[in-house]
């Protein structure tokens, strides 16, 4: 019984939308949905990235995504995004907000220094799109006749101080809260929002000694003395997906090797490297 609450397959098989879907913790969930039985559509802006994770997403699981290009800080794309993924598949019934950025642009700037295109641009991609993509996401749920799950993804950085990421600590504080007033307000609907807060997790193998010797000095740092990996996300996912946490609402879950628990070091201490440790 427990395991058969954990699939995803039905009927009615499920079907999924994952943006920032084409790498990293995005991809490692949408490999694990639709292994666990789900249909799965990706989204994210670049096409060849789309294309390499849809074929290593049906090699895993023998399943076919549908890719759909989209810029999350439009609203209009994002609601196509929906809207063509039941064109496609008939139906949805699961939403996971993954797409975000980090402080790339405003990183290290201090509270003075960042420009108001920067901190827009932050705010646009981690929690603007999240808004965009849950509303249009509850319009289908209950234009199917209510039920469906909104996954949100914030950040161990929306919980403590975080001195050179503050414009995208507030973004994903604002995930945080979005999640437990959205799972309030769409119970009645039998949807069900809740949030995965990952800490440092290695989103792809690094290149060279230099980031080896970077993402082990973050890991250290950590309580459990490592980083995460992309596809330890995965599992929680499905579960937080399927009927298993059919009685979970409103919570937002740490999965960081311990990082809040017992305390982890301010980011800045090691050089960071696009798409190897974020989400911390």
């Amino acid at each position: 019984m427990v395991l058969e609450k954990l699939r995803l397959d039905g009927p009615p098989r499920r079907v999924a939308i994952v943006t920032g879907g084409s790498r990293g913790l995005g991809k490692a969930m949408a490999i694990s949905l639709a292994e666990a039985g789900a249909d799965v559509c990706i989204a994210s802006r670049t096409v060849a990235q789309l294309e390499s994770a849809a074929a290593e997403i049906e090699a895993a699981s023998g399943r076919k995504p549908l890719i759909v290009p989209t810029n999350v800080q439009r609203s209009s794309e994002c609601d196509d995004l929906v809207a063509k993924t039941v064109q496609h598949f008939g139906r949805l019934d699961i939403m996971v907000n993954n797409a975000g950025i980090g402080d790339a642009r405003g990183a290290g700037s201090r509270v003075w220094d960042l420009s108001d295109a920067d901190w827009l641009d932050t705010m646009e991609v981690n929690l603007f799109s999240t808004f965009y993509c849950t509303r249009r996401a509850a319009r289908q749920f209950i234009e199917q006749g209510g039920g469906g799950v909104i996954l949100n993804v914030a950040s161990g950085t929306a919980l403590r101080g975080t001195p050179n990421s503050f414009a995208y600590a507030a973004a994903k504080a604002g995930v945080i809260a979005l999640t437990k007033s959205m799972a309030v307000m769409l119970v009645g609907e039998n949807v069900r929002v809740n949030c995965i807060v990952p800490g440092f997790v290695a989103q792809r193998a690094p290149r060279d000694d230099e980031e080896v010797a970077a993402l082990q000095a973050r890991g250290r740092f950590n309580t459990a003395r490592r980083l995460g990996e992309a596809w330890e996300l995965g599992p929680l996912a499905v579960y937080l997906c399927s009927d298993a946490s059919s009685y979970m609402t409103g919570e937002s879950i740490a999965i960081d090797g311990g990082g809040l628990a017992g305390g982890i070091a301010p980011t800045g201490f090691a050089p960071a490297f696009e798409g190897v440790g974020a989400h911390a």
